[in-house]
């Protein structure tokens, strides 16, 4: 089967994820593919499987995932359709970035059949430790095997999202418009060296270099990539700039103990963990028996 990946994916948690996705379903003899989704992206050619994937924006997909789906031509076959997630906290309400996107393929004749939610590290807002980053992957491999397996046999795995929820994310929605304002006032401090990678990495052609510095449009989702991996830390981004992080987590450090989790939102996080490691440990005992 063809399984076409579209990932908005500013820092890489994403686009990792689904990389570990695709591996795993080419394993199974599929064939699935990965493109990043940029501001100009078009799907040229129907997909028999379609996955979009992306990091949650205030329990909301960004707009340019929204986007691209408006660009996407109506189809006739009702082919299967899938949504990945990411996000720094194990929160219910993340669930919510699934409704926009759900819809607007609805509207476009696909069948949305399955929804993913993964915890990667933060990007913003405040560094995890190694250790936590390197639990939240070790979890997320421990997980594809049973999601990938969902999506080659056209599995459905439902969300239950409610009225709360939904409350939440439309509230919050309006951090699609606030944020072509909140990045048009991005500024660099003394110690960028005009290397470019902001330039380079920024999905919606937002930033170009203009002598030796970047200078910042007015096309901003917040994804954060410019910031987030600038070799200088040198990127202030706004009225944001508090949650400002600048760091390359190392994901092969030894996974955190519970110990060692963080005390933001600590039962949550070992909620999580325990769910899926518990979850995959059995998974794994019922085939060695």
């Amino acid at each position: 089967m063809d399984i076409s990946f579209f990932v908005f994916s500013g820092t890489g948690n994403t686009k990792l994820i689904c990389s570990l996705f695709a591996e795993k379903l080419n394993g199974m003899g599929n064939k699935a593919s990965i493109e990043r989704i940029k501001k100009d992206t078009l799907i040229t050619a129907e997909p028999e499987c379609l996955v979009i994937a992306y990091p949650v924006h205030a329990f909301n997909a960004p707009a340019p995932v929204l986007s691209f789906i408006r660009r996407i031509k109506k189809s006739e076959k009702r082919p299967a359709a899938y949504l990945i997630e990411t996000s720094g906290e194990p929160l219910g309400l993340n669930d919510a970035a699934f409704l926009k996107p759900r819809k607007l393929l609805e509207k476009k004749g696909y069948d949305v059949r399955g929804f993913f939610s993964y915890v990667m590290p933060y990007n913003i807002i405040f560094p995890h430790s190694d250790g936590m980053a390197s639990r939240m992957l070790s979890v997320a491999k421990r997980r594809i095997e049973s999601d990938a397996a969902t999506i080659a046999n056209f599995g459905e795995n439902a969300v239950r999202i409610g009225a709360f929820k939904r409350i939440v994310s439309a509230i919050l929605r309006i951090e699609h418009p606030a944020m072509p304002w909140i990045g048009r006032h991005y500024k660099v401090t003394n110690d960028c060296i005009g290397c470019g990678l902001c330039e380079k990495n920024c999905p919606e052609h937002n930033i170009r270099i203009s002598n030796g510095k970047p200078v910042f449009g007015n096309d901003c989702s917040g994804c954060m990539g410019c910031a987030f991996t600038c070799p200088k830390d040198a990127i202030r981004i706004s009225i944001l700039d508090g949650w400002r992080v600048n760091v390359k987590y190392d994901f092969n450090t030894r996974p955190a103990t519970d110990d060692e989790i963080c005390h933001y939102l600590r039962s949550s996080y070992l909620r999580y963990f325990h769910k899926w490691e518990n979850r995959t440990e059995n998974h794994l005992e019922i085939i060695r028996t």
